[in-house]
């Protein structure tokens, strides 16, 4: 005889198993599980008998096993206890033991545990039932930024924790976004829905039949349907600062507007400015820096990066 367990995953709809899950639960002569798992209705619907145990034990299975061909759905957590102390026992008195995997999780299963995850916080912790889209915000930014130094400093391990951080920011928008009963709600679904939809509108060498030579083919098909999309969204000729952030940080800000401004060929006099001296200097050496093929802001941070070296050496001196 033989002892079979059945592994599933709960990222996985009940009832969608692998063939040979199907068959263990069709040629078990006995199944088991726990009263209330969610694989039931679908075995009931399949005509598979399940029988409920309400406190299963290692010992009960072996014995079990031994008498007929018995197979136990393991709860969705994977019953690792239960399943360690089967072990324990076979391998003091041998019998056939197999797990049998029902479902595998599939690329980007992880983020349902991550949306589960959010509304459960969002509902029981007091903290997190108070924040708002706009007291987020600065998380959000600081947690970029982290990201940012960690590639900056090539510390790769540290990359994977600061894009989960970076991440769970989208979530925690959207569950705050989920709960609003006007036409403004979205749930994270809507969320990746849209930039799916983007990158596919975005991407017609890929996903259609556009022909390209190459990336810069690629840049300029990308900057004429994002103009096409603005001028659908408000109706009118779009503008090339269209979506330009106003409130990034003023290095970055300039050298974007100065890249779009380049598209249209803005005049040689339009980029001077009888402004604030020092502001008027660094909007002219930011443009110097482009024209050399260098990032501004970049450089800078290299810069200040090194400067705090300097500071913590002398700091241990």
């Amino acid at each position: 005889m033989a002892l079979l367990l059945l592994a599933t995953s709960h990222r996985v709809a009940p009832g969608l198993l692998t063939w040979r899950g199907w068959e263990a639960l069709r040629s078990s002569a006995r199944v088991l599980t726990r009263p209330g798992h969610p694989l039931l209705p679908s075995l009931a619907d399949a005509g598979v008998t399940a029988e409920e145990v309400a406190d299963p034990s290692a010992a009960a299975l072996v014995a079990s096993g031994r008498k007929e061909t018995t197979l136990w759905i393991a709860a969705q957590d994977g019953d690792e206890r239960l399943l360690r102390d089967v072990g324990t026992l076979v391998l003091a008195d041998p019998l056939d033991v197999e797990v049998v995997h029902g479902s595998y999780d599939l690329p980007g299963a992880r983020l349902l545990d991550l949306v589960a995850v959010m509304d459960t916080l969002r509902r029981e912790c007091p903290w997190d039932r108070e924040q708002t889209h706009e007291s987020l915000v600065p998380y959000l930014l600081e947690e970029s930024y982290e990201v940012a130094d960690t590639v900056a400093d090539g510390d790769l391990a540290a990359l994977r924790e600061e894009l989960g951080d970076v991440l769970m920011q989208v979530a925690f928008h959207a569950v705050v976004a989920s709960e609003r009963t006007d036409e403004t709600a979205f749930t994270i679904d809507d969320v990746a829905g849209g930039i799916v939809d983007k990158l596919v509108r975005r991407h017609p060498h890929v996903f259609a039949d556009v022909a390209v030579s190459g990336a810069d083919e690629v840049n300029a098909n990308w900057e004429q349907i994002k103009k096409a999309e603005r001028e659908a969204k408000s109706g009118a000729e779009a503008s090339v600062l269209d979506g330009v952030p106003m409130g990034q940080p003023a290095l970055t800000l300039a050298a974007q507007l100065q890249r779009r401004a380049a598209r249209v060929e803005l005049p040689e006099p339009e980029y001077g400015f009888a402004a604030p001296e020092f502001g008027a200097r660094l909007f002219a050496l930011v443009r110097e820096a482009r024209a050399a093929g260098h990032d501004p802001e970049a450089e800078l941070r290299e810069v200040a990066r090194a400067f705090a070296g300097r500071v913590r050496e002398h700091e241990r001196d």
